[in-house]
């Protein structure tokens, strides 16, 4: 077994992979997800379904580290999972009218922001790790999302309470970690295609005279 690590190389170009095809069933939830609230007005299955997507979330990496099948398309497919479901999941209970609308444009805009810098300096992937406050801030809304229908569901205020809790600290973590990839996006650009700049920087901060005596 310790031989596979060579074998299969980390961030492969695989495709057929047990933990991408467990990305695709988070995909196939979020349509779901909507129909069950939307058209059947089925909150108590819509936990049920995001509850299940938040697992498949944990699971499909595990199983990556674990089989040695983490990829290329994995490292991509993986958070965009996560913002696709997001999105829609908010979306959903905007219309639902269960959540307001200031809360999807907070969620959507730094989103769009970022995705739209990254393409035009990068012309696509930035290649940057998923950092862990990024993924605190992804549970605590895939959370506060249920439990806001659970709240629907049971008719309950506690609930409701504590789901405003999660996705409060969520949308909180939500802005510190686009502000960071922001940051780390800009850095890695300027890192690229101006090497030397803070190299002539720092030499121009200590001019010849400083160093004399």
């Amino acid at each position: 077994m310790s031989g596979s690590s060579s074998t299969r190389p980390e961030n492969s170009t695989a495709i057929l992979t047990i933990p991408n095809l467990i990305t695709v069933v988070r995909f196939l939830g979020t349509p779901l997800f909507v129909w069950l609230v939307l058209s059947e007005h089925e909150y108590g299955w819509g936990v049920f379904v995001l509850a299940l997507m938040g697992c498949t979330d944990w699971i499909d990496g595990y199983v990556a580290r674990k089989l040695n099948q983490t990829s290329q398309l994995g490292r991509i497919m993986d958070p965009l999972a996560d913002r696709v479901a997001l999105v829609a999941v908010t979306i959903t209970l905007v219309v639902a009218k269960l959540l307001p609308l200031w809360l999807l444009l907070l969620l959507v805009i730094p989103d769009v922001v970022l995705l739209s810098v990254t393409l035009y300096l990068f012309r696509g992937d930035a290649n940057l790790k998923v950092t862990m406050l990024g993924k605190t801030r992804t549970a605590a809304l895939m959370i506060g999302t249920p439990m806001l229908l659970l709240a629907k569901a049971m008719d309950s205020e506690l609930v409701a309470v504590l789901a405003w809790v999660f996705l409060g600290a969520g949308m909180v973590l939500h802005v510190i970690a686009f502000t960071q990839y922001f940051i780390k996006v800009t850095a890695k650009h300027r890192a690229l295609h101006h090497p030397g700049a803070a190299d002539s920087d720092d030499f121009g901060q200590h001019s010849p005279e400083q160093g004399r005596p």
